[in-house]
């Protein structure tokens, strides 16, 4: 089993988050049990926003055994398709465009997504399974 690991669940874990820390941390240690992380380019860039060198962010990545999986063209056109659903909806600019590209690259290149957004991410890609740590 593949699971698409989204930056927040991420974040949880090397923030030390109160509320969602220890949550996050056991879901990605059942996910890693159960098969393979992977993260697209625009959540390990997230990610390293997070640390003060890119070696300290890509070694805690591979800490937690996080490979780096690209996109490819077929991601990306996805996601500008359902952003422009989500805009033509109503939505309002809060989500940009990088929550649409983890999503599509999930649903492509993952059997699930790990991620406390679950209702936006169910709402705009159907067919993607979302994993929640924080439901539980």
């Amino acid at each position: 089993m593949i699971t698409a690991v989204d930056t927040s669940v991420l974040l949880d874990v090397f923030g030390a988050d109160p509320s969602f820390g220890e949550r996050s941390a056991n879901a990605l240690r059942r996910c890693t049990a159960e098969g393979s992380l992977i993260a697209c380019p625009i959540v390990w860039a997230e990610v390293s926003a997070a640390f003060s060198a890119e070696s300290e962010a890509q070694e805690a990545l591979e800490k937690l055994r996080v490979s780096f999986s690209p996109l490819d063209p077929g991601c990306s056109l996805g996601s500008g398709q359902a952003w422009r659903a989500y805009r033509a909806a109503g939505g309002a600019r809060t989500r940009v465009i990088a929550d649409f590209l983890i999503a599509a690259h999930a649903r492509t290149h993952a059997d699930r997504l790990l991620s406390r957004d679950r209702g936006f991410y169910r709402r705009y890609f159907e067919h993607l399974h979302v994993l929640d740590p924080s439901a539980s």
